[in-house]
């Protein structure tokens, strides 16, 4: 198993070793397979790693196969849990299927369930990317008959899944597929030979029965295809949605069970060789049973779970056995020198009554031996009761010091428990505080970056606009250059026409005066004729010169107002053409400066409103900007709450569960009849009655404790049973027997009384204190940032 924290998944690994290039192969092409699936019902591929001849696998991580859940429970599953299993799985085929991919290896051990309670198809190694195909391929119990005949009879479809589905039910249904008793070659025979399987038992529903029918089909063309099947009434009926989630839980709740049974037969076993020794009759299951490890009450918080927690437990029991066989060891010696001691003080003895018997000579032989024999049995009566009573002493010593050592190390892991909580949960601040530096930077360096940018394109779009103004202003007064040039152009063009206009004026004002003359030589000549015949002959003469000169003096007068029409004419045209000029001149000058005037007034504008743009972008960018950083603010604030409530809340959790741990562990405790101060290496004098006295005259031995190397104190959690040290057990032997022991004798043992960091433990209903070093007790834990400074700064916490 592998964990990669980056992805946040906890993919299963596995090994393929390549010693054949076919194997390669078929690695090559079952990647390839994985790397073409994403559906929700097939298992993820995650990568493949080549490391010398080994090719590593990495696939989303499962908690186990629908064949482990046959192994946990040693019976068959429900029918509403067989559905929906075989509804999830039947999801995944018809993915494979509508891509033309066939599983050909569907069963049991190939159907995987997550800890969502997600139903996933894994193990591809058999798989075909392209159907129909035409191996021999897949597992004997579960091939379908048209695989075992594909070599004769031509190919097969992914309906061979729905046949291997159909066993997979009633595997699920009576824990082992159809003909699971034959050998691999006789199943192959009868599967392509016989009629198909069916369900045996007559508890399991119609549809069930049906379904199972159907996917059994023996002939392909009869058998409906996975799409088909997601629609039948079996898998359609209405189910909780939480049962495959309450099938895991109660296979976990099953293999806790078995892991906690396993446990209590090694601890068994362990107690069993540490106790008595090996060959020794096995204790008591009651017995047995009060000393074994339950939940809460040894060494760790709860039965171990894999590899790991199984070691780690292991691991105590070798150290808890190796502090046991220690004081045993001790024990025993000391038993030995106490047999050697009452030996030589029963030979000394017995010499003694001798020399008394043969002081006194005048009592009878018979009277001495009765009294010699009283004597002994008496001697043998004090030795034989000191005995027991030391061994009832160490039995009592080891019961308390293995009790002890219990407590020791339960501490012990509180301690290591804190200190990794606290390490923890400063990592967690550390890279928190790491998290929100990282984001006030990249919050700065993205402003920057964003008013860098914006200045720039204020900047370039400035330096257009200025372009782009100069470039109009530059066009426009080329504009009016060009357009007084083209005046010019033809004033002069109309100054070069002129004449032929004069001529013409001219010729038509001559021809106007020709007609006039005309039309006075008419009109002359009808008065000439019309006085002629009105007068007399002899006035025609006189009429006649008068009519002529009158005639003359008009067409003088005519002649006049002829060239005077034609100077007039010509001064008026060569006036008129220079006003014209002129005014058409003014005309287009004032246009000119007026189209002049309105560019430089559009431009201003145009000026004005990019100003005006560009304090409005920086305006709106300040404005962004300000928010972003509130609510980047406003996040790292709702991050650090967010973290602080977790840490006081795992704080508070682990304070809750260690106390929990430490009340159970004691109420054993005083169950087993072992008293808290006792437990919490209070001194002697408090509790040395526990023990009776040996009766005169025999001398008391001392009553043994716990010393200060085993006594569990709050700041000292590296106190491992590498070196054992404790006080010895029995005082030296009295130089005589008959008289009474010395105080020093009859006092126990004595033993530092001073502990200044020693975790006490009472039995009352108390809220949980913190006692440090000489100090007085603080407030009780709390969900507060006290307790949290307290952890995070390395304090370990006691109970009372």
């Amino acid at each position: 198993l592998a964990v990669s924290g980056a992805l946040g998944y906890a993919p299963g690994v596995w090994a393929e070793r390549l010693r054949i290039s076919q194997k390669w192969q078929d690695i090559i092409k079952e990647v390839k397979f994985l790397q073409k699936l994403r559906h929700p019902n097939t298992i993820e591929y995650k990568g493949c790693y080549l490391r010398e001849h080994t090719a590593w696998l990495v696939m989303e991580y499962c908690l186990g196969s629908a064949s482990d859940l046959l192994e946990v429970h040693k019976k068959p599953l429900q029918e509403v849990e067989i559905a929906a299993i075989t509804h999830g799985a039947l999801q995944g085929l018809a993915y494979l299927h509508c891509h033309n991919m066939i599983h050909r290896d569907v069963k049991a051990g190939n159907i995987l369930l997550t800890e969502p309670g997600q139903v996933k198809l894994g193990d591809f190694g058999s798989a075909s990317i392209i159907a129909p195909a035409n191996s021999f391929v897949g597992t004997p119990y579960w091939m379908a008959p048209e695989v075992i005949l594909a070599m004769d009879e031509g190919q097969y479809d992914g309906k061979v899944d729905v046949w291997s589905l159909g066993i997979t039910c009633i595997e699920l249904a009576e824990r082992k597929p159809p003909l699971f008793n034959m050998n691999a070659m006789s199943a192959l025979y009868h599967i392509a030979q016989n009629e198909s399987p069916v369900l045996q038992s007559s508890h399991w529903s119609e549809y069930f029965r049906n379904f199972v029918d159907s996917c059994l089909q023996k002939i392909p063309q009869d058998r409906p295809t996975s799409d088909v099947l997601l629609k039948h009434r079996f898998l359609l009926r209405e189910r909780p949605q939480t049962v495959i989630m309450d099938l895991i839980q109660r296979t976990k709740d099953a293999v806790r069970e078995l892991d906690n049974l396993q446990y209590r037969k090694m601890k068994k076993i362990l107690f069993q060789e540490a106790q008595n020794g090996p060959n020794a009759e096995a204790p008591d299951e009651e017995e047995v049973r009060a000393e074994a490890p339950t939940p809460g009450l040894t060494l760790c918080p709860t039965l171990p779970e894999g590899p790991r927690g199984r070691a780690e437990a292991k691991a105590a029991l070798a150290e808890e056995k190796k502090f046991q066989q220690h004081i045993l060891g001790q024990q025993k010696k000391e038993l030995s020198n106490l047999l050697e001691c009452q030996k030589r003080q029963y030979k000394l003895r017995k010499e003694q009554l001798k020399e008394e018997l043969q002081e006194n000579q005048s009592t009878p032989k018979r009277e001495k031996q009765e009294w010699l024999l009283r004597q002994k049995e008496n001697m043998q009566h004090y030795q034989a009761e000191e005995e027991a009573n030391l061994l009832r002493r160490q039995r009592q010593y080891l019961e308390l010091q293995c009790r002890q050592y219990k407590r020791k190390m339960l501490l012990a892991r509180h301690n290591l428990d804190q200190d990794l909580l606290r390490e923890d949960l400063n990592k967690k601040q550390t890279q928190k505080d790491l998290e929100c530096a990282m984001l006030l930077r990249q919050h700065e360096s993205t402003q920057e970056l964003e008013f860098r940018h914006l200045h720039t394109v204020q900047r370039t779009r400035t330096e257009l606009t200025r372009l782009q103004h100069q470039t109009e202003l530059s066009n426009q007064l080329e504009y009016n250059k060009r357009r007084e040039q083209e005046l010019r152009q033809k004033h002069a063009m109309e100054v070069r026409q002129q004449p032929k206009s004069l001529k013409s004026k001219e010729l038509q004002i001559k021809k106007q005066f020709q007609d006039t003359c005309k039309i006075q030589t008419r009109q002359y000549k009808a008065l000439r004729n019309h006085l002629l015949e009105t007068t007399a002959k002899s006035e025609h003469k006189g009429i006649l010169k008068r009519l002529k000169d009158e005639q003359t003096r008009k067409l003088a007068i005519l002649a006049e107002q002829y060239d005077h029409s034609i100077n007039e004419m010509l001064s008026t045209q060569a006036l008129r053409l220079d006003e014209t000029q002129e005014a058409e001149y003014q005309v287009l000058r004032m246009q000119l400066q007026q189209e002049l005037e309105l560019l430089n007034a559009y431009q201003s504008k145009i000026k004005i409103h990019t100003e005006a743009q560009h304090e409005r972008e920086i305006k709106e960018l300040e404005q962004r900007v300000s928010i972003r950083r509130a609510l980047l603010e406003q996040r790292i604030e709702e991050e650090m709450l967010a973290l602080q409530n977790e840490r006081s809340e795992r704080i508070r959790s682990l304070l809750e569960r260690q106390a929990r741990e430490i009340e159970a562990f004691d109420s054993e405790s005083m169950r087993l009849g072992f008293s808290n101060m006792a437990l919490t290496g209070i001194p002697a004098e408090a509790f040395n009655q526990g023990y009776a006295a040996p009766p005169q005259p025999w001398p008391s031995r001392p009553v043994p404790r716990s010393g200060s190397h085993w006594s569990h104190g709050v700041q000292n959690t590296a106190g491992a049973p590498h070196a054992w040290r404790q006080p010895p057990l029995l005082a030296p032997p009295p130089s005589t027997w008959l008289h009474p022991p010395s105080s020093s004798a009859s006092s126990p043992a004595s033993a530092p009384g001073g502990r200044a960091n020693v975790g006490m433990l009472r039995n009352s209903p108390q809220p949980l204190r913190r006692t440090a070093s000489g100090g007085q007790a603080e407030p009780g834990i709390s969900r507060s940032a006290s307790v949290t400074s307290h952890i995070l700064n390395g304090s370990h916490y006691s109970y009372s």
